[in-house]
């Protein structure tokens, strides 16, 4: 099993590198994403056996490593759950990019690396391979990031999510050195022999939930992600969404859950609970005000990455207060809702690659219709949007609906001040959900409903054969993982147990789920069977008082009357705008979190020109974070340049003070 798992990533970097000197050749993308779909169903494969049957505990020792030892992979529960999602995701976005338009040969090499820098993260058991296959991962997502750099906008996305990349660097360098300090070896089973304690614990605290969340997408550490989705191909934003956040979320779990140990007090949680919860609400909340739909999927993402991060606040929070039911069911609950989000953000991210191509554009405004002329696709977007609006029977709602249970749980743990967080976060878990469903029937009305808006849109075509298959996959398993979440958590119980503990049970009997101790279940398929009665009942009804021939007519244009020469595809202005839609909410909520704007400029009596209105929002990240980070960014520039003024003598006496100040840092650790 581990051998195969080193032989896929060998093999993707050999595609890598097969990459560069075939990158012009017509062939060159059936090879390298032919070989990463390979690749990625093997990933699969090996993470399903390992949940099935175990993996190997010695592990597999690599032919390279640093200096002081040999590199050795391995698979526990934990890592092999992520691995599957990695090779379902991988799969989906390789089989569409088999089938898409060729992009430039530049984005072949780093899209191997990309897929082997995540799993050689997973398969790490050192910290010293984990933060490699992070890092690999980091610089060949900013490569695919950095491809079309020909655009402003995506030169300013590429650099600023290397900026949060080197920030993730730069903070989880130290919380792995804290642990291997203490621990004496840098292996994660030294580390668990001997958990932080004291400031060393809160230190290691605050550095993971920064540099994973940093590279998660969290709030307030999101403001990337928004301009580095859309910036990268279809296939590669689909991977970043649905799996790259995913492995912060991992890195995150796996050094606060299990490296950490497990006598860590319930206030650990309180973190996670706060960025959790702000980030499902802030990423709902503008998932509705976007008007481009690739921000608006990865706005999306934020919103389940902080619902995510909540589950696993909450398994901290239980399992400090000695309430091991209760942890392993949040600790199921982010689990399940990690996988199913990396399945249907796939799908979606596939569907608007899918749209760009071939309407020509990802504006909703300019967009419409698409129905008719795209079923495949519509039917593939529309089981997305309704798991991502968290919709019985399908996968969204079975882990959004454990977590909920897990948050009205709160008030079990014995401090006052995580029962009143708990129930908050519960509120605005319940107030993202909504938000969430809103802004997924905002998607798919404007882009597959109505009439077109464009005349490339009147003209969109199905896409090819292999991308319709690429949609299919994903959506398929968001079907059968909603209709069978009980038997996906069962899968999951070696991971639970590294995260709870041996003793974790979970949160699933037979194929219901239940909510830990409580009375509560959830069962799918009765649900699912319910739906179809209900469906075929309507449908026989209005078959009955419909007349016996079904009549087609235009689209109703909300009582507009079309002018004389009106376009073949229709007037755009009888149809709602994404601005129109989003004005509820923009005046309600966007102006306290987001400093919603309007304005409203009207031609004076007589005057012929057109009224103007104008609306827009400002992200808090960008004046609470960005703009004080750019302003000790040209600080320190100013000081830094000062350097270039010193004697020889000053600039050595400098470099000797740094290298004993570094000296006595390291007595002082050692000491204590």
């Amino acid at each position: 099993m581990l051998t195969a798992l080193a032989l896929c990533l060998g093999f993707l970097v050999l595609l890598a590198a097969a990459a560069v000197p075939l990158g012009r050749h017509p062939r060159a993308g059936l090879l390298v994403h032919g070989g990463c779909l390979i690749a990625a169903l093997g990933f699969a494969g090996i993470a399903l056996a390992a949940l099935l049957v175990g993996a190997a505990p010695e592990g597999l020792l690599l032919p390279f490593g640093p200096p002081w030892a040999a590199a050795r992979i391995g698979l526990d529960g934990l890592s092999a759950w992520f691995l599957l999602l990695l090779g379902l995701t991988g799969a989906a976005a390789s089989l569409f990019a088999l089938g898409h338009p060729p992009g430039p040969p530049r984005t072949l090499p780093p899209f191997p690396l990309f897929l082997a820098g995540m799993a050689l993260t997973l398969a790490a058991t050192d910290a010293f391979l984990l933060l490699g296959g992070f890092e690999l991962m980091s610089l060949a997502s900013w490569a695919l990031v950095a491809a079309d750099h020909e655009k402003e906008e995506n030169r300013k996305a590429a650099r600023l999510y290397l900026i949060f990349a080197l920030l993730a660097a730069a903070c989880l360098v130290p919380a792995f050195g804290l642990l291997a300090g203490r621990a004496g070896a840098i292996t994660f089973d030294a580390m668990r022999a001997a958990p932080p304690e004291g400031w060393r614990a809160a230190a290691v605290l605050v550095l993971g939930l920064v540099g994973a969340g940093a590279k998660a997408g969290l709030v307030p550490l999101h403001a990337w992600l928004p301009l580095a989705h859309p910036a990268a191909p279809s296939h590669v934003s689909a991977l970043m969404s649905g799996a790259m956040t995913k492995i912060a979320l991992y890195v995150l779990a796996r050094l606060l859950l299990d490296l950490c140990g497990a006598a860590q007090p319930s206030w650990w949680g309180v973190p996670l609970l706060v960025a959790g919860a702000f980030s499902a609400l802030l990423g709902a909340l503008r998932a509705n005000l976007e008007e481009d739909a690739k921000t608006l999927l990865a706005c999306s993402t934020i919103e389940n990455v902080g619902l995510v991060v909540l589950g696993l606040g909450l398994a901290l929070a239980f399992r400090g207060a000695d309430l091991g039911p209760l942890a392993a069911l949040a600790a199921g609950a982010a689990l399940l809702h990690a996988l199913n989000h990396g399945v249907f953000k796939t799908l979606l991210f596939l569907v608007a690659g899918a749209v760009a191509h071939s309407a020509g554009s990802r504006r909703l405004d300019r967009l419409g219709g698409l129905i008719h002329a795209m079923p495949v696709t519509a039917g593939a977007a529309l089981v997305g949007a309704a798991a991502a609006a968290s919709l019985p029977p399908l996968s969204g709602f079975a882990s959004e609906w454990l977590l909920l249970q897990s948050l009205l749980a709160g008030w079990r743990v014995g401090g006052i001040g995580v029962q009143v967080l708990a129930a908050a976060a519960a509120a605005l878990a319940a107030m993202a959900a909504a938000l969430a469903a809103a802004a997924m029937v905002r998607l798919f009305g404007l882009v597959f409903l109505g009439r077109p808006r464009s005349p490339r849109g009147a003209g969109a075509r199905e896409v090819s054969a292999a991308e319709r298959a690429a949609l299919l996959l994903p959506a398929g398993l968001t079907v059968l993982f909603g209709l069978f979440p009980a038997t996906l958590l069962s899968l999951a119980a070696p991971a639970l147990q590294v995260l709870t503990g041996p003793a974790a049970q979970a949160p699933a009997r037979g194929l219901w789920l239940v909510a830990g101790e409580a009375p509560s279940g959830y069962a799918p398929l009765f649900i699912a069977l319910l739906l179809v009665l209900a469906l075929a009942l309507a449908w026989f009804l209005v078959r009955r008082r419909s007349p016996a021939t079904t009549q087609r007519g235009p689209v109703w244009n909300c009582g507009f009357i079309d002018p004389p020469t009106h376009l073949p595809f229709g007037d755009p202005l009888t149809q709602p705008t994404a601005g129109g839609i989003a004005q509820p909410l923009r005046r309600m909520l966007g102006q306290p979190l987001l400093r919603a704007r309007e304005s409203l400029d009207m031609p004076r009596p007589g005057e012929t020109r057109p009224a103007r209105y104008a609306a827009g929002f400002e992200d808090p990240a960008g004046p609470l974070l960005l703009a004080p980070a750019a302003r000790l960014r040209d600080r320190i520039a100013v000081q830094a340049e000062k350097l270039r003024d010193l004697t020889i003598r000053r600039c050595l006496s400098l470099s000797f003070a740094t290298l004993v100040g570094l000296l006595a840092l390291l007595a002082w650790l050692e000491s204590r």
